[in-house]
């Protein structure tokens, strides 16, 4: 289990959107030393949260104008692919972290949990059955079925950390389910999330470095 170091925080618009509070709540559990893996990435708020937590990351979509400014972010390597169509990208290789959020392609979960590494982590979100109610997306094909994930990952071998599923209210009423799954052995911090650190301007009596770090641990919105 890697472990965690501080970092400086940075704005939500820096990271192309605020994060998801499941992903800042375990990406501390991804062991160190391999490749995280942020599929269908769009702007990239979780490829550069991890980034900024230390972790090499490659992000995966199709949207060029996306990536291409991914690709600017220290730590980040991008992928431009057709997630749905033609040979799958990941065929061969494991990632020690994978993260996937408002996704869901059915055809490529069992090679997504085959890419896992042992040991992994795997930390997934995205919308269920019934949130046609709420907006979109509606069509069940992008939607889980209750319980879908949870059994996923345990027909993969994997080990269940925690998992939800039902409505949230933020950012916008959704109907949705969330996971975190371990493949191997991890002594993993649940109690303990990131620390971060944010460098202010102002210098303290007595202290040289124009940048000053105050710190705290994610804010969970």
């Amino acid at each position: 289990m890697r472990a965690i170091k501080n970092s400086c925080v940075m704005a939500a618009d820096e990271l192309g959107g605020n994060p998801s509070p499941w992903v800042r709540r375990f990406a501390g559990m991804i062991p160190a030393g391999g490749t995280t893996l942020d599929l269908a990435c769009g702007g990239g708020r979780h490829a550069r949260l991890l980034a900024v937590l230390g972790y090499r990351v490659e992000a995966a979509d199709r949207d060029t104008a996306a990536l291409a400014a991914l690709a600017r972010v220290d730590g980040v390597t991008v992928l431009e692919a057709d997630l749905e169509g033609g040979a799958w990208p990941f065929c061969g290789r494991t990632f020690s972290g994978i993260v996937v959020t408002n996704y869901l392609h059915r055809p490529r979960l069992a090679g997504l949990l085959a890419a896992l590494a042992n040991p992994g982590v795997l930390i997934y979100e995205t919308f269920m059955l019934g949130n046609a109610r709420y907006g979109k997306p509606s069509n069940p094909d992008f939607l889980l079925r209750p319980q879908e994930l949870l059994g996923r990952a345990r027909d993969a071998g994997l080990r269940v950390a925690a998992f939800e599923e039902g409505r949230v209210d933020r950012p916008k009423p959704a109907l949705v389910q969330r996971l975190c799954a371990v493949r191997g052995d991890l002594d993993a911090p649940l109690d303990q999330p990131p620390t971060i650190c944010r460098a202010t301007s102002s210098t303290p009596p007595g202290v040289r470095s124009s940048a000053v770090k105050t710190c705290g641990v994610p804010k969970l919105r």
